[in-house]
């Protein structure tokens, strides 16, 4: 993977945000031409300004909802991969602002590929959604990539449109069977709850709880008992690299959609998430239950990820335990004063040895 990236023209929407500034950091540090369209960082302090990527990298600031901008920055950077970040990305937000959400995680898409259209230089687009994309009915078993679409609240919903566009795009405009003339691959990519040092997002479960352990108050929990799919920001990010590399090697077989999900052991109940951060950080605070009904989340959600450990090599290097450690690590660290952009780029290497 070293190699591959060596002097690649790379562009990604939504590099201002949490796993976008992981993932630039990752790609600069692997040699890469890294280029950038996203909003202003949505949080203060954000992981972005902190390691001072705007000045490490192409940054444009711009919405996705700006065509005609979008267009004209990813003409000018003039890529060869593109990594479709971009998204308003919380359920309880999308509850809020329902059009917001679509018209970001919707058309955002629609206008990512409108621009792809118009560029001649790309050859590898991976377009990133999430797990929540499927129709949960909550069983035991994980979701496979070929499983049935939906989504209750806006969010999810809004996403699996978001793939249903994907599909459309790739068959009217980027067609297996027109390959020779466009030779532009395109997949999508779903992950898990991501976690890891550097996010201040709100209603985010180790965010919430890190700031509360920090200034030693309750932690209110809304759905204490629902199971997530756990998984340090890397491990995705990681395995959208695999992606990306095969998608301009090899092309039209590695199409399509993809899930990148923990090991089974790491799908773990909220609560137990929070009372390992408590562990690890050395100290105990309580713990509110707050339910809100009117805006429901799901209570189970699996992923299966054979296809990208069987045809990407691809698997996580840390496991849950490890992953809370080295975001316990990463936190203390800022909060002592640290040098940010070192940690973040230690740790990008100690998973790196893992995989590369």
């Amino acid at each position: 993977m070293l190699q591959f990236w060596q002097g690649k023209s790379v562009l990604l929407t939504g590099h201002t945000g949490f796993k976008g500034s992981w993932m630039s950091l990752w790609l600069d540090q692997l040699g890469a031409n890294v280029s950038g369209y996203a909003l202003q960082p949505s949080t203060t302090p954000s992981l972005f300004e902190s390691c001072g990527l705007g000045y490490r990298m192409n940054s444009v600031l711009g919405d996705v909802a700006d065509l005609e901008r979008l267009k004209q920055t990813i003409q000018h950077s003039n890529p060869e991969i593109v990594f479709h970040l971009a998204a308003q990305p919380l359920v309880r937000q999308s509850y809020i602002d329902p059009v917001g959400t679509y018209m970001t995680n919707v058309m955002g898409t629609i206008h990512l590929l409108e621009a792809v259209r118009t560029c001649p230089s790309v050859k590898a687009v991976v377009i990133i959604t999430t797990d929540k994309v499927y129709d949960n009915k909550e069983w035991l078993w994980s979701y496979r990539e070929d499983e049935r679409l939906g989504g209750k609240d806006p969010y999810s919903a809004s996403k699996a449109c978001a793939e249903l566009a994907v599909n459309s795009y790739r068959d009217s405009y980027f067609s297996d069977s027109s390959f020779d003339k466009h030779q532009v691959a395109i997949a999508t990519a779903r992950a898990g709850n991501i976690i890891g040092g550097g996010d201040w997002s709100q209603d985010r479960l180790v965010p919430d709880s890190l700031k509360a352990l920090e200034l030693d108050q309750a932690i209110t929990l809304r759905n204490p008992h629902a199971v997530r799919p756990w998984q340090h920001v890397l491990a995705p990010v990681h395995g959208y690299l695999l992606l990306a590399q095969r998608l301009y090697e090899e092309g039209l077989d590695y199409q399509g959609a993809w899930n990148f999900g923990p090991l089974d052991q790491d799908a773990q109940p909220v609560l137990a998430v929070v009372e390992q951060l408590h562990q690890l950080w050395g100290s105990k605070i309580p713990v509110v239950v707050e339910s809100d009904q009117a805006k429901p989340e799901a209570q189970l959600l699996k992923l299966d990820s054979t296809k990208a450990r069987s045809l990407l090599g691809w698997n996580p290097t840390w496991d849950l335990n490890m992953s809370l450690r080295k975001i316990v690590e990463w936190h203390r660290s800022y909060l002592a004063g640290g040098d940010v952009h070192k940690l973040t780029l230690k740790q990008i290497e100690e998973y790196a040895r893992g995989v590369i």
